[in-house]
């Protein structure tokens, strides 16, 4: 926390208040958003219910960066991420949670531009992901660095995690608020670090930069997507509070290695076509470099990848909490059922977007799911009602945690 538990927070009459820290509550609130590229509408969607829940219980004023200690953010979800926790000329957050899918139907046709239809169109996109990248990122450059400016690292609302990948060094390089105090050269421009968790291979090009430290000593970095080290961040977020609490910072409370207890955590995926069927052992056995990078308008080995560490992450979470006994303080949201151009990346029409908006709104009504370590598959949980159901059960401990810490640092 250190800084970051000063930052003002609007409480529901409209004054503002330092924002508390875990130390005076019950446990530590962490929000985690998978990568995906437009597939960021799903988790979009899921967070503007959350937001409106949390608003019925404290007002219109108050905003998911008031709720979360930390928020974790890879690629897709690193700019969502920033939406939610970089400040306004207000010193309150640049998004609510119900204007993420506007930003995304409004600027992803524009970040990821149509090369025409039919056979053409599949020609230019093959060709140019063999000369270069898909797309020049001129326009999410110019985008971000017009949204977030001159904000750094250090002035996030609340605490934030972002994974990239170092190309030069071949090594995750995670950009996290709590590491600012230590490592300045890290304290780098939130657009530098968006930029940088979205160059996807193949798809925008990598994103280098330079910062200084307080001796003037400049840093490198050849960054590109954070969804190489870690496509779903919630293990790096929970990883980060617990090297915070090691360092007995005063913001937290003692946590130890396995006291997963202390933890509220909501992680959300951006979805998977594990249900369609589209390639296999006897396909992939004759694919060499081109079919792995390129294959009827997809990228399996990207998509492998990305897929694999995301559910590893989530399988591992979902074991401790269940070994632990406190599943229910552990909620992954994710649809595995995507098909076609639901499943894409980058298929950025006005058709396939607000599909993707329904697709985030069915999820609210399905059952709440956890994965099944045989099958890779999502199924339903016994008696655990909806995503939905959960969300606002989710939204009361929130509520009820943040009303505990104001009213200690009331007596305070």
């Amino acid at each position: 926390m250190g800084s970051h538990s000063l930052s003002l927070s609007t409480v529901s009459n409209g004054t503002a208040t330092p924002r508390s820290p875990p130390s005076l509550g019950r446990m530590v609130t962490v929000l985690s958003i998978d990568g995906g590229g437009v597939r960021g509408i799903i988790p979009g969607t899921i967070l503007a219910f959350l937001e409106s829940k949390l608003q019925e219980l404290d007002g219109e004023d108050v905003r998911i960066a008031d709720y979360f200690d930390v928020v974790a953010g890879t690629s897709t979800g690193g700019l969502v991420t920033a939406m939610l926790a970089a400040p306004d000329e207000n010193n309150r957050p640049l998004f609510a949670a119900k204007e993420i899918n506007d930003f995304y139907l409004e600027n992803c046709p524009k970040i990821f531009p149509k090369n025409g239809n039919g056979i053409l169109g599949s020609v230019k996109s093959l060709l140019g992901s063999i000369t270069g990248p898909k797309y020049d990122g001129k326009y999410l450059h110019s985008k971000v660095k017009q949204l977030l400016g001159g904000i750094r690292l250090h002035q996030t609302l609340t605490n934030i995690v972002i994974p990239t990948f170092d190309i030069k060094l071949l090594q995750p390089t995670i950009f996290s608020t709590f590491e600012t105090k230590k490592e300045v050269s890290k304290d780098a421009l939130l657009s530098d670090i968006c930029i940088s968790t979205s160059a996807a291979p193949t798809y925008l090009p990598a994103h280098y930069f330079q910062t200084k430290d307080f001796n003037g000593k400049s840093r490198s970095f050849n960054l590109i997507d954070g969804g190489i080290a870690a496509n779903n961040p919630t293990l790096l977020a929970l990883n980060e509070v617990t090297k915070e609490s090691f360092k007995q910072n005063d913001d937290f409370f003692p946590i130890k290695p396995a006291d997963y207890g202390k933890f509220l955590v909501l992680s959300l995926g951006t979805g998977s076509a594990k249900q369609e069927e589209k390639f296999n052992a006897s396909m992939a056995s004759k694919w060499g470099v081109l079919g792995w990078l390129y294959n009827s308008g997809m990228t399996p080995l990207i998509d492998s990848f990305s897929q694999a560490s995301s559910d590893m992450v989530d399988i591992h979470a979902s074991v401790i909490f269940q070994a632990l006994h406190c599943e229910s303080n552990y909620l992954r949201i994710q649809d595995d059922t995507l098909m076609g151009d639901t499943a894409s990346v980058d298929v950025s029409s006005k058709e396939n977007l607000l599909k993707l908006v329904q697709i985030g709104k069915e999820l609210l009504k399905k059952p709440v799911s956890r994965v099944n370590l045989e099958s890779g598959m999502y199924e339903a949980v016994q008696m655990a009602g909806t995503n939905e159901e959960e969300l606002i059960r989710f939204a009361k401990m929130l509520s009820s945690e943040r009303q505990l810490r104001l009213g200690k640092m009331h007596l305070n």
